[in-house]
């Protein structure tokens, strides 16, 4: 642990505070003898560092909802706690809302830390819940692999293969089964059906099916301490896949900065934070950034801290999930689908072509089609905005032609507010509790 001169005063006021028994604790007495702010700030640098010694990959847990997601996430922080590499998190630390925690489901997205022998990892725990896809999307677009759970009792069921189908969309290229709760389960044969049916599910989505690892246990017994063999066993079989299965992402360090924003929050005192994974490029501290979309102009800014899972960095970088603290920024000037950029390096756009792909019913779409002026939600990174979608100007007979399941079709996107577009950005479309559509920006027209 390293500490500059200017904490050392801080550290001898808290000793000495301790040595002459005082009922104040040490923080509290530094803090009376000296400059507050600095002190606090100093010492909130420097105690704890965050170290890049391994490469570092974003995953996270999928799948329907009490399948036993979080579950596996807290069987993963205690088994990796027991070597080293996390601090143990329980289920209710990880569904920290009382709403969460009341209903049992997770409803938003959690980010975990730890590592294993050859990576550090970022992990999120999605809502499975069909009432919360929309934290799910913005979790899954976070990540470079995914772990999808399912329930060995229910095999694979509608928010399954919506995950699959959205991980595929927001471009996660390689998945790993957890066959959960195959203690409730003791027919041998249906354990096999189980694992055939998801291997025939990953094939339909663009999986690997045949070669993805597929690891059958229980991360109630591995987070209990029981049946070894299904339990703290298989969550070392699993890490080791998604060691092995899972590559290290080559990560877009020489382009612009850009980080989507998805949460904001305010520090008492320091000012305010927005948090979200890095899509590209680097940043260091007190680097100048502008923040783009939910309006036409930017808004220029300062970032004078970085955070990385609570720890102080010098520069945040391409797959990082970090917390960005904003000079004069007021809270209710940081929204959920924002990005902040390198400045004069992106624009915000209310109108652009798309590419796009109408699921059809059995993929969960719509069962009809739509006409022209459709009006749909789309999810672009951590944004979803109301839309409006026309067919291309100068397409004959366009108030009449219909858009059908399973049409590959080239449209006209409108949406409410102006949001941060590229070209090839991947998009998701919903409507009723539904994906119905997933596609590309061809073409930015204003």
């Amino acid at each position: 642990m390293v500490f500059t001169r200017s904490v050392a005063p801080f550290l001898r006021t808290a000793r000495s505070a301790l040595q002459q028994g005082n009922s104040v604790s040490p923080l509290q007495h530094a803090l009376r003898r000296q400059n507050g702010a600095s002190v606090l700030n100093a010492a909130r640098t420097y105690a704890t560092q965050f170290e890049r010694t391994k490469p570092h990959v974003n995953i996270g847990t999928i799948g329907h909802v009490d399948h036993g997601k979080t579950t596996l996430t807290a069987a993963i922080t205690k088994r990796q706690a027991e070597k080293g590499f996390a601090n143990f998190l329980d289920y209710g630390a990880i569904d920290k809302a009382p709403e969460e925690r009341k209903r049992g489901i997770t409803i938003s997205t959690a980010h975990i830390e730890y590592a294993t022998e050859a990576r550090h990892y970022s992990h999120v725990d999605c809502p499975g819940h069909a009432d919360y896809i929309k934290n799910m999307i913005t979790g899954a677009a976070n990540m470079d692999g995914a772990v999808i759970v399912v329930a060995a009792s229910d095999g694979q069921m509608p928010q399954t293969r919506e995950h699959l189908l959205l991980a595929r969309q927001v471009g996660v290229q390689k998945i790993v089964v957890f066959v959960n709760k195959v203690d409730a389960l003791e027919d041998p044969e249906m354990l096999e059906l189980v694992e055939m049916e998801m291997r025939e599910l990953l094939n339909t989505y663009g999986f690997e099916g045949d070669e993805t690892p597929i690891i059958l246990g229980s991360a109630l017994c591995a987070l209990d301490g029981r049946r070894p063999e299904i339990g703290v066993e298989k969550i070392d079989e699993l890490l080791n896949a998604v060691d092995t299965w899972i590559p290290t992402p080559q990560r877009d360090l020489d382009k612009p900065f850009l980080m989507s924003v998805e949460d904001v929050f305010s520090i008492p005192g320091r000012g305010t934070v927005a948090s979200g994974r890095v899509e590209r490029g680097t940043l260091k501290r007190d680097q100048e950034v502008e923040l783009v979309g939910k309006g036409d102009a930017p808004i220029k800014t300062k970032v004078t801290d970085i955070e990385t899972f609570k720890k102080s960095c010098d520069e945040s970088r391409a797959g990082d999930n970090s917390g960005l603290l904003l000079r004069g920024i007021k809270r209710e000037d940081v929204k959920r689908g924002m990005v902040i950029v390198q400045p004069g390096t992106t624009k915000p756009h209310k109108e652009f072509l798309v590419s796009m792909y109408v699921l059809t019913k059995e993929e969960g779409g719509r069962h009809t089609g739509f006409h022209n002026n459709y009006r749909p939600q789309i999810f672009l990174r951590t944004a979803d905005e109301a839309a409006a979608l026309f067919w291309p100007d100068g397409t004959e007979d366009a108030d009449s032609k219909m858009v059908m399941p399973g049409d590959n079709v080239e449209m006209r996107c409108v949406i409410h507010n102006p949001v941060a577009i590229e070209n090839g950005q991947r998009f998701n479309i919903r409507e009723g509790g539904r994906t119905v559509a997933t596609g590309l920006v061809t073409r930015i027209i204003k």
